[in-house]
């Protein structure tokens, strides 16, 4: 094969990741044609069989709904998970914090900074920890609004919590320890995997289907990916290059 269509959602972190799986399609001497869109238009043209490879799918729970007869999953690229975090550098109002259950009797600020993709999320935990009868509310905002917001208020030294899912570029440039979750109030670990049609699977290098298989990027690497694309400056195809050079994270 020498075109492939490799399809993304329209966000930085999901564009990077994109990039870095183009890397093997560009080993094996495949160009891709990339495709941004959102869930709808993606699953749909999935199911016409008009993308060949999609990255990635939060699954099982997450993003069931771009799973079709048409198309398999590959590989695991890193675990998407959600929770509170913290700053480590907020100082003695969050020394001690170490878990979801010590947020009622602590001096944190009772405003939750939550992107509104979230906010579904950050309700389960607040109900699961009872934390409107301690105070809690949730100030939802605009994901990249919310995102900027928890950034200045951290940087401010205000004991925050964030409502975050990592990988995140928070969780890059920003000292962040997340809070345990004794009650699994904030959900299970997910899988990042590739979605592939199968006809193009049927049509590819086999040795290109095994090392989509086993590529590995892990949450620490995307988070420094999404944080290269929306702090430093580089495109995705870029920040990709820079991290299949190794020059990406410090060794």
């Amino acid at each position: 094969m020498t075109a492939f269509t490799l399809a993304y959602r329209n966000t930085p972190l999901h564009a990077v990741v994109a990039a870095a799986v183009a890397r093997v399609l560009e080993a094996y001497e495949i160009e891709p044609d990339y495709i941004a869109g959102d869930d709808a238009s993606l699953a749909k043209m999935m199911t016409d069989g008009e993308i060949d490879l999609f990255a990635t799918a939060w699954l099982p729970t997450m993003d069931e709904g771009l799973l079709s007869p048409v198309v398999e999953t590959l590989g695991n690229l890193y675990r998407p998970s959600f929770g509170f975090f913290v700053s480590e550098s907020a100082g003695s109002a969050l020394s001690g914090l170490s878990s979801i259950e010590g947020l009622a009797a602590s001096s944190v600020a009772r405003n939750l900074i939550t992107p509104e993709s979230l906010v579904s999320r950050v309700r389960q935990v607040v109900a699961g920890y009872r934390l409107t009868e301690a105070g809690f509310t949730i100030e939802s905002q605009p994901d990249e609004q919310a995102y900027e917001t928890a950034a200045a208020a951290v940087e401010a030294g205000e004991p925050v919590v964030l409502p975050l899912f990592t990988p995140c570029y928070l969780i890059h440039s920003i000292p962040l320890r997340p809070l345990a979750d004794p009650k699994g109030a904030a959900g299970p670990e997910l899988e990042a995997r590739l979605l592939i049609n199968k006809e193009s699977r049927a049509k590819a290098d086999s040795d290109l289907i095994d090392e989509l298989d086993e590529l590995t990027l892990g949450n620490k690497v995307v988070s420094a990916l999404d944080n290269a694309v929306r702090h430093l400056g580089m495109s995705a195809d870029e920040a990709a290059e820079e991290w299949q050079r190794g020059k990406l994270l410090p060794r």
